[in-house]
């Protein structure tokens, strides 16, 4: 296990930086043009990115990410 110490400034920079990444996954995964094992890899990613970012943002901004579910993950 590691550990971060960083301030407030730096705490809403990671943030707003996750929240940047997550959406413009979110808006890739709706591509129809992106092949499918690419789109598996940019699921990965997001749940990778999405655990990242439950540690830094508030409940509200959270939610706001959460994975949907669907079959094909």
């Amino acid at each position: 296990m590691l550990g971060l110490l960083i301030n407030e400034m730096e705490q809403k920079e990671v943030e707003y930086l996750l929240r940047r990444e997550l959406e413009e996954l979110l808006l890739d995964l709706e591509d129809h043009r992106i092949d499918h094992m690419v789109k598996r890899s940019m699921r990965e990613r997001y749940h990778l990115l999405f655990q990242l970012f439950r540690r830094v943002a508030s409940e509200k901004e959270i939610l706001k990410y959460m994975p949907k579910r669907s079959e094909n993950q």
